[in-house]
């Protein structure tokens, strides 16, 4: 008993932090067993996974990257798309400008031709109807006259060659006297 006491009272007088020697032996056979065992089979089984895992997020992001690089592709043919649709349809809204304008000063100059064409249709028609009344008065004027002028001399001027030439004499006249006193005027 004498034994065990002393390994009581040495048991007491080493320190709390310092473990005994036989649980120091098992413990680090115990340590060795599982360091054993994690190294040769928990280990590798882990690495793997990591490994795995460690591709997959590498290939993810090979894989995103690739997208994103496409999706840029996309988007810059897109805007090239659409750049060459703004252009196309600026051309054809400048083409339609230039078609309105030129139709646009087509029409004005058919109306300029069929303005000038009733003006002139309108001249005519004024002097074919003024030579027509000057006819026409002329007649009614030689007639009045040669009745006027038989009444006056009491005889019947029913010579038509003569009654005509009197009548040109007389409106020849007229006309000479109208010419000279507007001739005068504008002189003032």
């Amino acid at each position: 008993m004498n034994a065990l006491v002393y390994l009581a009272q040495e048991a007491e007088e080493q320190s709390p932090l310092v473990p005994p020697v036989p649980e120091l032996v098992i413990g680090l056979i115990a340590f060795a067993i599982v360091f054993f065992f994690l190294a040769k089979k928990l280990l590798p089984n882990i690495n793997r996974v990591l490994e795995e895992r460690r591709e997959a997020i590498e290939g993810g992001m090979e894989k995103a990257e690739a997208t994103q690089a496409e999706a840029q592709q996309v988007l810059e043919d897109y805007r090239a798309q659409l750049a060459d649709a703004r252009h196309e349809a600026a051309r054809l809204r400048q083409e339609a400008q230039e078609q309105g304008a030129a139709l646009i000063a087509e029409m004005r100059a058919e109306g300029q031709r069929q303005r000038e064409e009733i003006i002139a249709a309108g001249h005519s028609q004024i002097e074919a109807d003024r030579k027509q009344a000057a006819q026409t008065l002329r007649q009614d004027v030689g007639r009045l006259a040669t009745d006027l002028a038989g009444r006056i001399v009491g005889e019947s001027l029913e010579d038509v060659a003569r009654q005509s030439r009197t009548i040109d004499r007389f409106l020849d006249e007229l006309e000479t006297k109208a010419a000279d006193g507007s001739k005068a005027e504008a002189g003032r």
